[in-house]
């Protein structure tokens, strides 16, 4: 059954003409649809392309950033970009992408949060241990250092018996081998204000007899920095012992070291 475009009356399928008018079946045409073309499920006029969050990609520059600039306070600007990346991505409905990126942010973000506490707990058991630790070597080396000056002293009195000990630790410097210059230590043990690892050390030639010769001598060794390079005094003389002492500058009356 079919309908005249001219006079809307009915004609049976098969009929030339339409009993009413008189209109040619032949011209009768359906009548255009009205709807608009589809693909891919989605209506052509309302397909856009999806665009990048930018919350996302900022919560995963942040969360690098704590790694590499700003610890901490970056890592709290990823966690919260990249929570925001992910509720808008949500609300779009597929207009927006990046949910990776933002996951991203998160995970370095929350990772950095949960590790400060850790590290900085290690940090607190290590640096006093690595401080002791330094301290402890720097003393050492401070006994090993008078240990090298008391040897050169009594090779230097044997070696110039007309002057015993040396006015001076230069004169146990580089030199001809002579009382001037006995080459019986290097040249940092010889300077006049000597340091090293962390200690400073002085000497002191004891008065001369009557004859003009050194019969005795000090040498003390004091950290630089109290209870950061070293916290034990050193002391020592003619007769070779080296003493101690923690709460001030080393004697001839402080306590022997074993």
């Amino acid at each position: 059954m079919k309908t005249c475009p001219r006079c809307s009356a009915s004609v049976q399928d098969g009929v030339a003409f339409c009993s009413s008018c008189g209109n040619s079946t032949s011209a009768f045409t359906g009548a255009p649809s009205l709807s608009p073309p589809v693909s891919s499920g989605v209506p052509a006029t309302y397909a856009r392309p999806q665009e990048t969050s930018g919350k996302a990609t900022a919560s995963l520059i942040f969360g690098i950033v704590a790694y590499l600039i700003l610890p901490f306070l970056a890592a709290i600007a990823a966690i919260i970009l990249g929570h925001l990346a992910l509720s808008d991505i949500k609300k779009k409905a597929g207009q927006l992408k990046g949910s990776g990126l933002a996951i991203a942010g998160l995970v370095m973000g929350y990772a950095q949060i949960v590790l400060i506490p850790f590290i900085l707990i290690i940090a607190v058991i290590a640096i006093p241990n690595l401080l002791r630790a330094r301290m402890a070597a720097n003393e050492a080396s401070a006994v090993g250092t008078l240990r090298t000056y008391n040897s050169a002293m009594a090779n230097y009195a044997t070696q110039c018996q007309n002057i015993g000990f040396p006015a001076s630790v230069q004169n146990l410097g580089a030199g001809s081998g002579d009382c001037d210059g006995a080459n019986l230590v290097d040249s940092q043990l010889a300077a006049p204000a000597t340091i090293k690892s962390g200690y400073r050390f002085f000497y002191s030639p004891g008065p001369a007899d009557n004859l003009g010769h050194f019969v005795s001598y000090t040498i003390t060794a004091d950290p630089i920095t109290e209870s950061t390079t070293g916290v034990r005094h050193f002391f020592t003389d003619e007769s070779g012992v080296i003493r101690m002492s923690t709460d001030a500058p080393a004697t001839a009356d402080s306590r022997p070291i074993r």
